[in-house]
Parts: C-alpha cells; sequence; structure tokens
C-alpha cells in the first residue's frame, strides 16, 4: 500500500497546485465546451476517494451528506464556490489521505460492496479501490489540465 499512498500524495500535491496558483474566480469558471471546472473537479475527487473506499466498506465518510450531493458522480456546478468552501476542499486533499493511511494500517477496513466501476474496473475491497482511485485521480487531473488552459 506505500506506493498506492504515494502516488495519491502525489495526485494531491498537484491539486494543491490548482488552488494555490488560480483565483476563485478562475476555479470556478467553466470554459465553453466543457461540463464543469477546475473547484469541482477537487470536489470530486474528494467525494470519489470517500465514497470509494469508505462508503463501500460501510464506514462514515469524512465528508458530509451535502458534499457528497454537490460533488457526486453525474453532478455539475450549480453555484460558485465560495473561499470558504475552497479551504475546506484544500485541506481535504491531505486530512482524507493521512485518516485513510491510518485506517488501513490499523486494518479497519473489513468488508466491501465490490462493484465494476464504468471503465470496466471490478473492485473487490478497499486496497482495489484506493488503487482504482489513483487511476480516477489522474483522469480527473487530465480534465483540469485542459481546463486551465482556457483560464
Amino acid at each position: 500500500m506505500e506506493a498506492t499512498f504515494n502516488i495519491n500524495l502525489s495526485s494531491r500535491n498537484t491539486l494543491l497546485k490548482f488552488l494555490e496558483n488560480y483565483s476563485l474566480e478562475q476555479l470556478n469558471k467553466v470554459p465553453e465546451g466543457f461540463s464543469n471546472n477546475l473547484i469541482w473537479n477537487i470536489g470530486h475527487i474528494v467525494v470519489v476517494q470517500q465514497m470509494l473506499v469508505y462508503n463501500l466498506s460501510g464506514l462514515p465518510m469524512l465528508v458530509s451528506t451535502e458534499m457528497v450531493e454537490k460533488y457526486k458522480k453525474g453532478t455539475k456546478p450549480e453555484a460558485p464556490v465560495l473561499q470558504e468552501e475552497a479551504e475546506q476542499l484544500k485541506a481535504l486533499l491531505y486530512a482524507t489521505l493521512e485518516q485513510t493511511k491510518r485506517d488501513f494500517s490499523e486494518d479497519v477496513f473489513k468488508n466491501y460492496t465490490a462493484f465494476t466501476t464504468m471503465s470496466g474496473f471490478h473492485i473487490r475491497n478497499a486496497q482495489e479501490a484506493m488503487e482504482f482511485n489513483n487511476y480516477h485521480e489522474g483522469v480527473h487531473t487530465g480534465i483540469m489540465m485542459r481546463i486551465a488552459k482556457f483560464l
């Protein structure tokens, strides 16, 4: 799992750069031809990791129900994200990763509801969920890099 967490930390460091290098207005801008923006992608990444690893393990997530409803698959930005929420997402980038590392080291992931993702990955346990999560974050980071070219 160490490599999986190192990859995830690298991903989160890349996401942090978007939060630090773009204004709130830029983070909220949905360029023509896109259905979302930089900040939505960050929120989506945080929420999906929690849903994949915790929710499907039957454990409480570290994000609110409201956040899940706002950023889960199939959603799009409905209103601009305010600075307070941007700061919350920034903190969650690392808080969720650190808690997940602790929980893996304490072996809290006992059960898992297996499923097959839209891209065809069959996930059977929390470890596979974290491995798939790195792929998912990479896909969305690529989308963010494309969005950034239009800001």
